[in-house]
């Protein structure tokens, strides 16, 4: 369960980086570096 929690967390924040094309605020770029974050160490190391 906490890898599919965790591939889902990185897909969205994956997904949310590309709007990064377009100007952003801090807290979004932040909110999207954390969902890569967390999902990366909930899917690679359970």
């Amino acid at each position: 369960m906490k890898r599919l929690c965790g591939l889902m967390m990185f897909c969205v924040g994956a997904g949310m980086a590309v709007k990064v094309l377009i100007p952003t605020t801090l807290a979004l770029l932040i909110f999207i570096i954390g969902l890569l974050i967390i999902g990366y160490n909930l899917f690679c190391h359970c």
